[in-house]
């Protein structure tokens, strides 16, 4: 955050100001404050970069653990939890060197590219549902597949809808049916979108990789 200091007071009067606002709206407060940017400019930032001006905020103010309750899943009970980030900075700048030994986050696109050369001795993984289909992990090169799905759940998508005052959804993939029903009983209009070959590919791949495991001789890797 350089040498912007966020004052007590400041975040004071930021945090009443988007009481009461939808979800979206605050997060836009509150990385206005943290940049010194206007709303405006924040609103048209990448989504990735909102959220590091947010992370950067609550490092400042609280640290860089994240504390939160989970519930245990044999007797119920809740549970007090931490996560300590550690320090969380830019690629742009940082030697070689000292990329050793650290993760960095970066969009699908920027593994193809040329600035990942600066990483010593680099280890790809990718977080994804798709990684379910092992032939979606060896087109990409990937080395460590993570089976984390990207999509939103149900109560995350109709909040979304809610709080961006749309009045027309085109869904795009998905539960489509379900989602236009819940909209309509809504009052919204919507209609889903179809894409031509989209999950085509897809099918294609799950279709290929199968083939290749129930082969003789095929093993995991």
């Amino acid at each position: 955050m350089g040498e912007r200091v966020v004052t007590e007071l400041a975040l004071l009067a930021a945090w009443e100001g988007g009481y009461g606002r939808p979800p979206a709206d605050r997060a836009v407060v509150l990385a206005a404050l943290a940049s010194g940017l206007p709303a405006g400019e924040i609103a048209d930032l990448a989504l990735g970069q909102c959220d590091l001006l947010l992370l950067q905020l609550r490092e400042e103010c609280f640290g860089p653990a994240l504390t939160g309750l989970t519930r245990c899943p044999g007797c119920g009970a809740e549970l007090d939890v931490g996560i300590d980030l550690g320090e969380l900075r830019a690629v742009k700048g940082v030697k070689k060197a000292d990329l050793a030994g650290t993760i960095t986050l970066a969009p699908p696109s920027a593994t193809a590219d040329i600035w990942t050369r600066r990483f010593p001795d680099p280890v790809t993984a990718f977080a994804s549902g798709w990684m379910r289909v092992r032939a979606r992990a060896r087109q990409r090169g990937v080395e460590l597949p993570l089976v984390i799905s990207d999509h939103a759940d149900w109560d995350g998508l109709t909040a979304t809808i809610g709080a961006t005052g749309a009045g027309e959804i085109w869904v795009t993939h998905g539960q489509e049916d379900a989602l236009v029903h819940w909209c309509t009983t809504k009052g919204l209009a919507a209609r889903p979108l179809d894409l031509v070959g989209y999950g085509d590919e897809d099918e294609g791949e799950a279709s290929a990789s199968d083939d290749a495991d129930k082969a003789p001789g095929a093993a995991e890797a």
